[in-house]
């Protein structure tokens, strides 16, 4: 049975988070650049879904003050960059999986991640393809671990259980519209 978009949508709004649907990875990248301000800091964690719609490219392109840990010279440097991340007017991110009913599931191995969007960054907004929908909140975790720790891992050349540190579900927005979901119609990422 397939999971029907708008559903998501519907069921992210009542969970108090901002959503929106963008049929294709171009129309996602419209909608994020829209959300964000001029001049607005923004950081991102190891996010395939946010390089591969092209959203970074836009970024790079466009008046920000970009928090890059791909510029660090070092190990030090990157670990300052991901920690000013933390604090940044918008974190760019997706997530491991989405149930039908608006439940958001990521797993993380170092928890700039994680913490970014649990509590630091202002705002968040997060790309998130169709393959990452799951029916039921059961089936968060499922994912994550059996088909995007795995990709994960082997793009990054670990292992699986290096990367699965800190596992975090989030229900609900207790700050409503903090976090932003743009769906998108099409697969992207792990």
């Amino acid at each position: 049975m397939a999971i029907n978009p708008q559903a998501v949508v519907d069921a992210l709004k009542k969970r108090r988070f901002d959503a929106y649907y963008a049929p294709t990875a171009q129309d996602a990248v419209a909608q994020a650049l829209a959300l964000i301000p001029a001049q607005a800091s923004v950081s991102w964690g190891g996010s395939v879904s946010v390089q591969q719609s092209g959203l970074l490219a836009a970024l790079r392109a466009g008046d920000y003050d970009l928090i890059d840990r791909d510029t660090a010279d070092s190990p030090e440097a990157a670990e300052a960059l991901m920690r000013r991340g933390l604090t940044a007017d918008v974190f760019l991110t997706s997530f491991n999986a989405v149930s039908e009913d608006g439940v958001l599931y990521n797993i993380d191995g170092r928890g700039n991640r994680v913490s970014a969007i649990a509590f630091g960054a202002k705002s968040v907004i997060a790309l998130v393809g169709m393959n990452k929908l799951v029916a039921h909140e059961a089936d968060l975790e499922k994912r994550a671990l059996s088909v995007a720790a795995p990709q994960n891992a082997a793009r990054l050349g670990k292992n699986a259980d290096d990367i699965c540190a800190t596992f975090v579900k989030t229900r609900l927005s207790m700050i409503p519209g903090r976090i932003r979901i743009i769906l998108v119609g099409e697969d992207l990422g792990y």
